[in-house]
């Protein structure tokens, strides 16, 4: 090879390197200068990162401090796939140890896009254990809590469920979230090389939810549950709703709906199911409507609880006749005895004294047609019918509970005002949060002490002798009113087949402790309030009297009789 031949390989091999490195000089210029910013910022998130630390959510306790709604302890499992080394060895082992699904969790682990993906959350802690224990790159470990409800079935509907991310998605844990969930906290953690955390820089503490305390007694709603599964049991029932109310405090003792369900495993179950129906749904009274007509009558002046009507078996209000229950002849009743008897015909009597405007009047004034204001979502208003778009005969369904539509928790705080000497009390689920004071409910006079009292005596005589005779609890004086309501049908009238049957009543009647009220839907074999609705009124009255205070004294005059609990009245629909 000559000289000059050499030579030119040589300047030409210079060039290549000259231009190569020239390449990567600029390479390098352009790499520091313009992509410096982001390749800083994915070098740190490569050595730290932030990680959320959840606020232990608070407890919910019924009145006795019970746990009804707390957390429990659970390990969330997450990745970096880009610190990851070999995506299927490690998926097969993450997927072996914490009993998961292996295409699952490589498809997570090889997605190199993420910084971040959630392996499981809310784990078994002892598996996560066991899987920190591997030191797998990649992999991290943070404590959380699973909300977790200890006693089950026991007022589910009440308590509703918080999700995965231990937030209220139903009931009082939605409601109540945002004292209950508290604040998230963070800190932002150092990583070696192989994505190990070896510090902690920075961190934000969390601050833990408030505990909820509820006017609910456990035992009293876990007996209320029991009669209700027994009821709907019994009658082939559709579904069943008690309330067990304090009339003097507006403390809801119990709010029970069967069927029911366990919160633990609320998204396998039907969503109506989930309903509280005590609050969010309506239904036609029926009979325990009446109490609302007699009491205007009574407060007006307009009669007393003697007064005599001579009253036909049927009555033509425009053009509808109503007639009562069972067929009878013409029979002079007193307002009390309309009452007991639960006639249609003496109750739109009354109602047609009043006049619809003052029906209409002492209708909002029990309540009806707005929400009652307990502490619960998605309370319904009910359904009234607006005065001005009353018919000729709404006169004649209205005041007998037809064409009217109210939550069983209206029904239920009317009653209470009327056994609390005519005060309403708001009635409510939550007592306390916190460290804070107990729940002051609004209050307000609906009837006079002296109105309250003759409606009393006159419940009174309707479980003595009257429809709700089913209802007496041995040792004690029962007020109380049986309802018996056609369900409306599709076409626009009532069915003949589907009734919700119901009983309302306070015990001990001379100085009423408790409020009950019961309601079934569509029971079959049997429709009638006084002996579908009233025998569980008794159950639970029964049982409550005992168990509150270690036994309520007894009220019942020791030489009076008590009614044949196997009578058998008709009850108007």
């Amino acid at each position: 090879m000559s000289p000059r031949v050499a030579n030119r390989r040589i300047r030409l091999l210079l060039a290549v390197f000259v231009l190569a490195f020239g390449v990567a000089f600029l390479r390098a210029m352009w790499l520091q200068g313009v992509r410096a910013a982001s390749f800083e910022r994915l070098a740190s998130r490569q050595h730290s990162q932030v990680v959320s630390i959840p606020a232990a959510r608070g407890t919910i306790y019924d009145r006795g401090g019970v746990q009804l709604a707390i957390g429990g302890q659970a390990t969330t499992v997450y990745a970096d796939p880009r610190l990851v080394r070999d995506a299927r060895t490690e998926a097969f082992t993450v997927a072996r140890i914490m009993r998961l699904d292996f295409a699952k969790v490589y498809a997570g682990l090889s997605d190199r896009k993420r910084g971040f993906v959630y392996v499981q959350r809310q784990a078994d802690p002892a598996l996560a254990a066991r899987l920190a224990h591997r030191n797998l790159p990649g992999l991290g470990f943070y404590p959380e809590e699973r909300r977790f409800y200890p006693q089950l079935t026991l007022a589910a509907q009440v308590l509703g469920y918080a999700g995965v991310d231990n937030r209220g998605l139903a009931g009082l844990e939605l409601s109540l979230d945002r004292r209950l969930a508290g604040q998230t906290g963070s800190e932002r953690i150092v990583k070696d090389a192989a994505g190990q955390a070896i510090d902690t820089i920075q961190s934000r503490p969390e601050r833990d939810g408030q505990d909820v305390y509820l006017t609910l007694d456990h035992t009293i709603q876990a007996n209320a549950q029991a009669v209700l599964r027994e009821t709907v049991a019994k009658w082939h029932a559709k579904s069943a709703t008690a309330i067990v109310l304090d009339p003097r405090t507006g403390a809801v003792r119990a709010m029970a709906v069967a069927p029911g369900f366990d919160a633990n495993r609320y998204s396998e179950v039907w969503r109506p199911l989930q309903r509280n129906r005590a609050v969010t749904d309506t239904y036609e009274p029926g009979s325990t409507f009446k109490l609302v007509t007699v009491a205007g009558a009574l407060s007006e002046g307009l009669v007393t609880p003697s007064t005599s009507f001579t009253l036909p078996y049927s009555i033509q209000v425009a053009d509808r006749v109503i007639h009562d229950a069972e067929p009878r002849g013409t029979e002079t009743m007193s307002v009390a005895r309309i009452l007991s008897q639960s006639s249609n015909v003496g109750a739109i009597t009354l109602a047609e004294k009043l006049r619809q405007h003052r029906l209409a009047r002492w209708i909002s004034r029990f309540g009806f047609g707005k929400p009652t204001g307990i502490d619960f979502p998605g309370e319904s208003a009910g359904i009234v019918l607006p005065e001005r778009d009353w018919s000729g005969s709404t006169i004649g369904n209205v005041p007998i509970g037809q064409g009217i539509a109210v939550t069983p928790i209206q029904m239920a705080a009317a009653y209470g005002a009327v056994a609390n000497r005519g005060l309403w009390v708001r009635p409510h689920l939550v007592d306390h949060v916190g460290d804070g004071r107990s729940v002051l409910p609004k209050r307000r006079r609906i009837v006079s002490r002296g109105v309250a009292a003759e409606l009393m005596a006159m419940l009174k005589n309707v479980v003595a002798e009257g429809t709700g005779t089913e209802a007496v609890v041995p040792g004690y004086q029962v007020a109380g009113k049986t309802g018996t309501a056609a369900k409306p049908d599709s076409k626009g009238g009532y069915s003949d087949s589907r009734y919700v049957a119901s009983f309302v009543g306070a015990v001990p009647a001379s100085r009423p402790r408790l409020v009950i009220l019961v309601s079934v839907d569509e029971p079959r074999g049997a429709i009638w309030g006084g002996v579908v609705a009233a025998p569980a009124f008794a159950q639970i009255a029964r049982f409550d009297l005992q168990y509150l205070d270690g036994g309520v004294p007894p009220d019942a005059p020791a030489t009076s009789s008590t009614a044949s609990s196997s009578a058998a009245y008709p009850l108007p629909r």
